[in-house]
């Protein structure tokens, strides 16, 4: 399954897989219990150093939403969607939101506006 990462030169390579994958289980490609793709997979898919993948797997693991099954591979954790869910609603509201609520009132933009602009 090719993970379409967008790379720029603005973050490390690690921390943009790290991301992605944050993203794809977010997203439920990945869901609680499902397999990641392994380094090899990804290091041939996004020709990046393994090493590099390695430490963005670790980053998961950390959080506690991924776990290695030895011989097997990487696995998302049971709850770890619900988890990840729960911290990146944290950090929008807490980080992102406040920045973008400046915005809207800076701008002068009214609910309303707002909804005629939203993706059906």
């Amino acid at each position: 399954m090719p993970m379409n990462i967008h790379w720029n030169d603005k973050d490390p390579i690690y921390r943009q897989l790290h991301d992605r994958l944050v993203e794809l289980i977010l997203e439920g490609v990945f869901r609680d219990g499902d397999a990641l793709p392994s380094v090899r997979q990804i290091a041939a898919e996004q020709r990046i150093n393994p090493i590099t993948i390695s430490k963005s797997l670790q980053m998961l693991v950390n959080e506690s939403l991924v776990e290695k099954r030895r011989g097997l591979g990487m696995f998302v954790c049971e709850g770890g969607a619900k988890k990840l869910i729960a911290v990146e609603r944290k950090k929008f509201l807490e980080e992102e939101w406040p920045m973008s609520v400046a915005k809207i009132q800076r701008l002068g933009l009214q609910v309303d506006d707002l909804l005629k602009e939203v993706p059906q």
